[in-house]
């Protein structure tokens, strides 16, 4: 049996009815809200036959018929038409997302909390793995005579800032020198090659007076640079489930919401997705607790090296091509607007 150009007429319009109702579509009200050209009984029949290749199937509790993942796949390859982003949309998440370019996290976070306000679904931002990553600056700043402010920027515009207790007081200037030689000795190092030296032991020559605070420091400045290596998920509108009708029953927005909890699990899942965009509905999805879902990513640049992930997550009833347009319009800016950066240092 084909798929005439009928029946991909018919299917287009049972996709675009419930991406916007949410609600099963018999044959008469199909005919009644399209000019499909044909009667009832002739759309009934050809609905019968899409529903036996696979593209339509009917909950228990209607007559009527919705699409299958197998006729959403169809769409998004064959039928799908990419819808520009409108020029006002546009210059706002240019404004948001150039706006303090410079500290990474802070860019990407801002990246999935306005994807999530655009798509009213829930989105997601990954940092790019940063083996190669290299360190610009570090800085120690004094909160109290006990505590301090360990600051590590590196090259990508990463900043991590973690609050150190010490065990004994410090003296400011000395903190200023430490900052400065540990900026000289590393600066333009890999990250990752940061953690293979023994960094006590090769300044303690130079300021031998400073060992005390050195041993205070360095384990927690090493411990820094290691979490910084690792990939981070920030997650945005998670409660933006709660307004989308395939979770007004309680028990599936729970396990939505526990899917989504299971951090590790989510970030393992997005970095094992190949660049560019990549769409994945329902049973396509490797992960059990994704089959009910469908996933749109989109891969960023960092100084044209460091790969990052940006994308929603939401049921299988989605506007593919609207969502689809922004996340590779964010993306690109993202791209774009972090290569600038790099020109500009």
């Amino acid at each position: 049996m084909e798929l005439t150009e009928r029946k991909l007429k018919i299917l287009q319009a049972i996709i675009d009815d419930f991406v916007f109702s949410a609600e099963p579509i018999g044959s008469r009200t199909l005919s009644k809200k399209y000019d499909l050209g044909i009667s009832p009984a002739t759309i009934r029949n050809e609905m019968a036959d899409l529903e036996e290749l696979g593209y339509l199937t009917h909950p228990h509790t209607s007559a009527g018929r919705v699409p299958s993942d197998k006729a959403y796949r169809m769409y998004v390859d064959n039928m799908m038409e990419r819808r520009p982003v409108p020029e006002a949309q546009q210059a706002a998440i240019r404004n948001r997302l150039n706006d303090n370019i410079y500290e990474l996290n802070k860019t990407i976070e801002r990246a999935a909390e306005l994807l999530s306000e655009i798509t009213n679904l829930t989105a997601f931002a990954l940092t790019p793995k940063e083996d190669t990553n290299r360190l610009k600056y570090i800085n120690l700043l004094p909160v109290d005579d006990r505590t301090v402010v360990l600051m590590i920027v590196t090259e990508s515009g990463k900043v991590s800032n973690t609050v150190l207790r010490l065990k004994t007081g410090y003296d400011t200037r000395k903190l200023e020198i430490l900052s400065k030689m540990l900026t000289y000795n590393y600066r333009g190092k890999e990250l990752s090659s940061i953690l293979e030296v023994d960094i006590i032991k090769s300044v303690e020559g130079d300021l031998e007076a400073m060992s005390h605070l050195m041993e205070n420091i360095m384990p927690e400045f090493l411990k820094t640079l290691e979490g910084m290596l690792d990939t981070e998920l920030y997650m945005e509108g998670l409660t933006n489930i709660f307004s989308i009708p395939e979770y007004n029953d309680l028990d599936k927005a729970k396990m939505f919401m526990r899917m989504l909890n299971k951090k590790e699990r989510i970030t393992k899942v997005l970095d094992e997705r190949g660049e560019g965009i990549l769409i994945t509905i329902g049973e396509e999805n490797s992960d059990e607790e994704m089959k009910d879902c469908s996933l749109v990513t989109a891969t960023y640049r960092i100084n044209g090296k460091l790969v990052g992930k940006l994308g929603v997550i939401g049921p299988t009833r989605m506007k593919y091509d609207s969502v689809t347009s922004i996340i590779e319009f964010m993306s690109d800016n993202l791209s774009t607007a972090f290569k600038l950066t790099e020109n500009s240092e």
